[in-house]
């Protein structure tokens, strides 16, 4: 090699940009050449002198590396042989000869011709103590890497023996060490042999540390490596290897794709520093392990949560009424309250206020008011239904230490919704169970709690998710079985029933062209006459909603649909002389009341999730036991304890009412309730029962076409009720002429429309003393 250390090189080269390797002086390599540019540069250099710069390139994956892609420092080297294969490719053999450094890129293509200048080092003239010791460490360093299994040429321990020079040492050492790119160039640059020769003793101290603790692990694991064990050994040898010969393997590409998925989710800090720590858990567990399944699975709910995801919301409160109006047929009261929460939300920017509960008996639109809200906000809309719900774990998730964990209704509707503000509805609310395995509505304290929601922590994430930007909306049938806590948080909206009047215009305006088109019927097939629709609702169905309805119009429809696809396309009219063709006999008779006055019976007006209705109360009296009252129908706990307070009453007044008090001592009553199989309680039903019972002992006939409604106490005050609309909707049907109800309900009159009112006299009464002045006169 001493017939290079004086020789004259050229100011001008072709270079040779090499992967996965760094060249060094004194170093004889053999190269597989296979880029174009690489094969001019070869064919250039033997064209001429045979001289070629060799240097390393920053990216192992560039196929076309541009010039600042290429590091500066490289080897002029001397071609000693050159092969071509069959396969295109070109086998060099290549003799390292002195270090230079590129100055100026002179031509690009075809191929590199680069200017470059000699990099002179300092002259050892003089082997000191210190660069003795460090040659010889050197040596005995390589010694041990070999001797501890390192892939190193067996001869190459012989030929260091042989070198006296630091510099030609360390070159020679590094470039059989396999060392990781960049650290090899490390090496190279540095011109001072002395400099050279410690930082790579550093490298071989690190390296020895290294293969140390390999072999430590090795010893231990040896006896009690299991097949699993060995295998996941040999993929982290496998991940070793292939992370120095730069290529990644499927395990590392998936925890990289979590990696970057997490960042991009925007999670606050403190949620994706715990994620970031359960990938890290991932990382280092066997992928085989059931742990690494459950693990990657909860990774990806909380990767997949719209944490920072949000609708925009668009709120024009005229274009809300409109659409309120468009969906939804007079309830005008709600439609009001819905568009001033609407308004709040867009003057402050934020909502922060109360729950809505929509109440009301079934069909009347709470569902769809609910959807209503949201079309109008422009937000998503999700809903889940709580009826019959009785486990906890339904609202709050589940504990990760389960097997098929997974997170409550909440989480995972959020994370179909795909945004962290939908409009959030739970439907029956009010039939919420408990048992032990939780209580559903304790859990829900927190998520309706504007307060707290803010860090609703579900069991199975346990990491706080903000609730506040979504808007929760609740139905319910009824308020008194829902907890007070819960009912406590949250703005009670009643929708009332529909009269038949609203019935027959809902049908017109919403039902029968819905029907038409989801049973694919054209204009102009099917009219169905107002009279007929009239009929439908007073003798097909008994409902305070639509539903029933709904159906019945959707029969009329599928067999007018039927007839079309057989062939006959005339226009079919439906009206009360043929509607029993499509729909059958009647299935309720009209509400017409009783043919004539009767003593011992009372007309009431019960409510329940269905609507109002007419209840026949009968009493009978006779002689027989002292103080005997009978009760029967099916009567609940509290009507027992109105009729009770009735007789009481009657007995402290019998002077008044004409009634004589000897009677009382062999007094056998008896009250009944029609339809017995139906359960009925309540206390409005007070003033019927006494007014019942006076009538039987007093033997006078009461007005058929007076009802009533009220609570009674043993002071004979009438107390209020709730759903008088509902129950004097029941009234009109059955053709009463007066109501009377209590003094106190007297304002929720304005809310009875105007053409009840024409048709029923309102009689307010405050005690039982207005009641029997009125039924009884005097």
């Amino acid at each position: 090699m001493t017939e290079f250390e004086t020789f004259d090189m050229p100011d001008t080269l072709p270079l040779l940009p090499v992967r996965d390797m760094v060249m060094y002086p004194s170093v004889i390599l053999p190269l597989f050449v296979g880029r174009d540019m690489s094969i001019n540069a070869v064919e250039k250099s033997l064209s001429k002198d045979r001289l070629i710069i060799v240097t390393a390139q920053k990216d192992l994956t560039d196929e076309d590396p541009l010039p600042e892609r290429i590091y500066s420092v490289g080897v002029v080297s001397q071609i000693m042989r050159m092969l071509r294969l069959p396969d295109g490719r070109v086998k060099v053999l290549i003799q390292g000869i002195k270090k230079a450094r590129i100055l100026e890129y002179v031509q690009e293509t075809p191929t590199f011709l680069v200017r470059v200048e000699a990099i002179e080092e300092p002259l050892i003239t003089e082997i000191t103590l210190e660069i003795e010791a460090l040659m010889r460490y050197v040596k005995e360093e390589m010694e041990k890497v070999v001797s501890m299994g390192r892939m190193v040429p067996p001869d190459i321990l012989m030929v260091l023996d042989t070198i006296d020079e630091p510099g030609k040492l360390a070159d020679i050492a590094a470039a059989n060490l396999a060392l990781a790119v960049d650290k090899a160039q490390e090496v190279l640059e540095i011109v001072d042999p002395v400099e050279r020769l410690k930082k790579l003793s550093e490298i071989l101290g690190k390296e020895i540390e290294l293969l140390n603790m390999q072999a430590k692990i090795l010893s231990q694991a040896k006896d009690e490596m299991s097949k699993t064990q060995r295998e996941y050994f040999l993929r982290e040898q496998m991940k070793a290897i292939r992370s120095e010969l730069g290529e990644g393997d499927e395990r590392s590409e998936e925890i990289d794709d979590l990696r970057k998925k997490i960042k991009k989710a925007k999670m606050p800090k403190d949620v994706e520093k715990e994620t970031l720590k359960q990938l890290e858990r991932l990382d280092m567990m066997h992928p085989d392990a059931i742990e690494s399944t459950m693990l990657r699975t909860y990774i990806d709910w909380i990767i997949e949560l719209p944490w920072s995801k949000s609708t925009k919301d668009n709120i024009d409160i005229k274009l809300a009424k409109k659409t309120l109006d468009e969906d939804h047929y007079d309830l005008e009261k709600v439609k009001e309250r819905i568009l001033e929460f609407l308004s709040v939300i867009k003057l402050k920017g934020e909502l922060k206020g109360p729950i809505l509960c929509l109440v009301g008996p079934p069909g009347v639109g709470k569902t769809s008011l609910g959807k209503s809200i949201a079309k109008a906000l422009g937000r998503k809309f999700s809903r889940i239904s709580l009826g019959g719900m009785k486990d906890e774990a339904e609202i709050r998730g589940h504990r990760r230490t389960y097997v098929g964990s997974m997170p409550g209704r909440i989480i995972q509707n959020l994370k179909q919704a795909g945004t962290n503000n939908p409009v959030f509805m739970m439907d029956e609310i009010d039939k919420i169970g408990n048992d032990f395995r939780g209580d559903p509505s304790s859990a829900l304290l927190e998520v309706l709690d504007p307060e707290q929601n803010y860090a609703f922590s579900d069991h199975y994430l346990n990491i706080p998710f903000d609730l506040s930007k979504v808007m929760f909306i609740t139905t319910a049938n009824r308020v008194d079985t829902i907890p007070s806590a819960l009912k406590d948080r949250m703005e009670t909206i009643y929708i009332p029933g529909y009269t038949g009047k609203e019935k027959v215009a809902i049908a017109k305006k919403y039902l029968i062209p819905k029907q038409l088109d989801e049973n694919g019927l054209k204009d102009g097939m099917l009219h169905i006459a107002d009279h007929a629709v009239e009929k439908i609702v007073e003798e097909y169905t008994r409902e305070a909603g639509l539903r029933n309805l709904e159906r019945e119009v959707a029969a009329v429809a599928r067999k007018v649909a039927k007839k079309v696809a057989e062939g006959d396309k005339r226009k079919v009219v439906i009206t009360t002389k043929n509607l029993h063709n499509y729909l059958g006999i009647a299935k309720y008779l009209p509400e017409t009341g009783m043919e004539f006055d009767t003593v011992g019976v009372a007309s009431g007006l019960a409510w329940t999730e269905a609507g109002g209705e007419v209840l026949y109360i009968e009493a009978m009296c006779r002689k027989g036991k002292k103080d005997l009252l009978t009760l029967t129908g099916s009567m609940g706990d509290v009507m027992k304890e109105s009729a009770q307070a009735a007789l009481t009453y009657i007995k402290s007044k019998a002077e008044i009412l004409g009634i004589s008090e000897d009677v009382f001592d062999t007094l056998e009553a008896h009250i009944h309730v029609p339809q017995g199989a139906i359960p009925k309680d309540g206390p409005s039903a007070g003033i019927t029962m006494a007014v019942a019972l006076i009538s039987a002992l007093s033997n006078r006939p009461l007005n058929r076409k007076i009802a009533m409604t009220g609570e009674i106490t043993l002071t004979g005050r009438v107390l209020p009720i709730g759903g008088l609309k509902e129950k004097t909707l029941a009234a009109l049907r059955a053709n009463m002429e007066k109501v009377l109800i209590p003094d106190e309900n007297k304002r929720e009159l304005s809310e009875i429309p105007d053409y009840v009112k024409r048709k029923i006299k309102f009689l307010p009464v405050k005690n039982m003393d207005d009641v029997v002045r009125i039924l009884f006169g005097g």
